[in-house]
């Protein structure tokens, strides 16, 4: 068998039995292949040849080719999977990644908006524009469910519990969660459906996808990005703006309001509360900020 025979054995394993995203799964694929090439260089043309030392020679040329901390981390994590799953199929005895180290990762505080932020770039959307409204009943939707970009473009109209002020969310893994709908996204999400969606020209297979682009079909991961990045442009946002950036703030706006750990972690359809828990690192930082800045002692 050859690594694209492995590879796509490894695909349905994650699809069928691991209950992965289709994304996640194309970035573990991804991952493996980098190592794939690597070893194809080294002229060892199959999985079952790879040993330990040849894994620590590739994750150390990844490390001299400046991949960030994190990029390493996943790397080394994918690659875990990919020959822990050779070893459930007896293809291996054992893991060459066994005793490979992942980098220490500091502290990562998530980049967030202010209220304030949120305001004006969704402010800058123009409404006269045939997508303007559409663009802001995705950015409400957005920031008041704090939804993975994932999640908002496969976002279906029957999701939505109006009446109960619920929609469902599906997230990793097919998992499904239940995220309260605030009055003002209830609102534009009505507009949206009854003043512009309902004249678009749609096709029959997606008419129960809420947003569509002007074809009919499902907006894309890049669009959702595009159309975020040229909204903050224009409103001079100075940190990177992401689909994450609503989500980061989602979660730090209710931490910040008094919601409890516990409930903010459901909402974001965290599996662990150690996630969630970065962001009371966040309000620690902008605490001690607060602190470093208006103290009398640290006043010059």
């Amino acid at each position: 068998m050859t690594w694209e025979d492995y590879l796509h054995s490894y695909s349905m394993y994650l699809k069928l039995e691991r209950n992965q995203s289709k994304n996640t799964i194309e970035n573990y694929v991804r991952d493996v292949i980098k190592l794939r090439d690597f070893m194809e260089l080294h002229h060892i043309s199959s999985p079952k040849d790879v040993q330990t030392e040849h894994v620590k020679e590739f994750v150390y040329s990844i490390s001299k080719a400046k991949f960030h901390e994190r990029s390493q981390a996943r790397i080394v994590s994918s690659l875990r999977s990919f020959f822990k799953f050779l070893v459930l199929e007896d293809i291996i005895e054992t893991s060459p990644t066994e005793t490979i180290e992942s980098p220490k990762l500091g502290l990562y505080l998530p980049n967030y908006l202010s209220v304030e932020d949120v305001n004006k770039l969704i402010a800058q959307i123009d409404l006269s524009h045939p997508q303007g409204e559409r663009n802001r009943t995705m950015l409400e939707v957005l920031y008041g469910c704090g939804l993975r970009v994932s999640e908002l473009i496969t976002l279906k109209i029957s999701d939505f519990y109006m009446d109960e002020n619920f929609v469902k969310i599906t997230g990793k893994g097919n998992k499904e969660r239940l995220v309260p709908l605030a009055s003002v996204t209830i609102k534009y999400v009505k507009i949206y459906l009854k003043e512009v969606r309902i004249n678009a020209k749609i096709e029959p297979k997606y008419k129960d996808v809420l947003f569509l682009n002007r074809n009919g079909k499902p907006l894309t991961r890049v669009m959702i990005f595009t159309i975020i990045k040229e909204l903050s442009i224009k409103a001079k946002i100075e940190i990177k703006v992401s689909p994450h950036t609503f989500r980061h703030s989602f979660a730090t706006h209710l931490l910040h309001n008094g919601a409890d750990l516990r409930s903010i972690q459901m909402m974001l359809g965290h599996e662990s509360i150690t996630t969630t828990q970065i962001y009371t690192h966040v309000e620690q930082k902008q605490l001690r900020e607060t602190i470093m800045q208006f103290h009398p002692r640290n006043v010059k």
